[in-house]
């Protein structure tokens, strides 16, 4: 399997510019002031899809030959990167088949069909995902776009970060929350190459720290009925995505869901942004106290990933 790389992910920016949003970084004085340090916020709640899951999705979808196009994609997904498949298949002219558990978030399966996807129904465990993912790409001949144990697909992911480091100089710190570890790893490979005195720290829900786990026991640890609000971060590491998180990541550390909520709600309410919890989680870390090297006057990147939110279920 290939490798991405920093010219990996200069070559997804250039796939996804005509379709992708390139997103605003904004800023809070009041959260600095709580927090004591300046923090610049990646607006991927903006992006197309509402999620920075479209970067990946696009980059992977244009990057097929016709001939590897031509019976369409598949991939199974609780929300997100279903959103994300659907409409970049769209773009590019071919069907999308979307496996999503029968529990995912109603707000995202509309979405999905919304963007013209097509989705099966499974049970809500990744076993059963990817027996019927299986199941359709033998059927149709549909090609798979994972969420993120793809090479494409963390290479697109990775172009946030290309545009945070055009965007804010000389950042400190860059906080990234980790679920299957695409950001993440899309994350270290731009950071590493352009800004190598800035540390990466990846952030998870208490519920769900299958990556702190894994990253102490030095192999991936799969989560065993994770339970967070953050749903967009169930899904656990996979061997392309924990490699580099290993060798690279300055820290894991988590939040609880109750940390993740007050960050929701303050970035509702002091940005006047909609916000998952998902995104959140890396503001609840620092609220919390839990962000290492963390001191007054650091320069502190947060990317908020995503802002699909179930209006008439909000957590508070």
């Amino acid at each position: 399997m290939e490798i991405p790389d920093l010219d990996a992910v200069r070559r997804a920016a250039r796939h996804i510019a005509p379709h992708a949003h390139r997103t605003p970084v904004l800023t809070s004085s009041a959260i600095d002031a709580e927090l004591g340090a300046r923090l610049f916020f990646k607006c991927e709640n903006l992006q197309k899809v509402g999620a920075f899951k479209f970067r990946g999705a696009c980059n992977a979808v244009l990057s097929l030959s016709d001939a590897q196009a031509a019976h369409g994609v598949v991939t199974h997904s609780s929300g997100n990167h279903a959103q994300a498949l659907a409409l970049a298949a769209r773009i590019r002219g071919i069907p999308a088949s979307i496996v999503m558990p029968a529990n995912a978030p109603p707000v995202k399966a509309a979405a999905v069909a919304g963007y013209g996807g097509r989705i099966i129904r499974c049970r809500p465990t990744q076993q059963d995902r990817e027996r019927v993912a299986g199941e359709v790409m033998a059927a149709t001949g549909a090609a798979l776009i994972h969420p993120y144990d793809d090479p494409r697909v963390i290479a697109g992911q990775g172009t946030a970060a290309l545009e945070l480091v055009d965007q804010v100089e000389q950042l400190d710190l860059v906080l990234v929350p980790v679920g299957g570890g695409g950001l993440a790893r899309g994350t270290l490979i731009t950071i590493s190459a352009l800004s190598p005195h800035t540390r990466v720290i990846g952030v998870e829900p208490e519920g769900a720290d299958d990556a702190r786990s894994s990253l102490e026991a030095g192999r991936v640890l799969p989560s065993v009925d994770p339970r967070t609000i953050a749903d967009g971060l169930l899904t656990s590491l996979c061997d392309l995505t924990f490699d580099i998180i290993r060798r690279q990541i300055r820290a894991i550390v988590s939040a609880s869901d109750e940390a993740t909520i007050r960050a929701m709600r303050l970035v509702w309410q002091r940005m006047k942004l909609v916000v998952e919890p998902s995104a959140a989680v890396p503001l609840g870390a620092l609220l919390q106290g839990r962000v290492p090297d963390l001191a007054p006057g650091l320069r502190v990147g947060v990317i908020l990933s995503e802002g699909n939110v179930e209006l008439d279920h909000l957590p508070w």
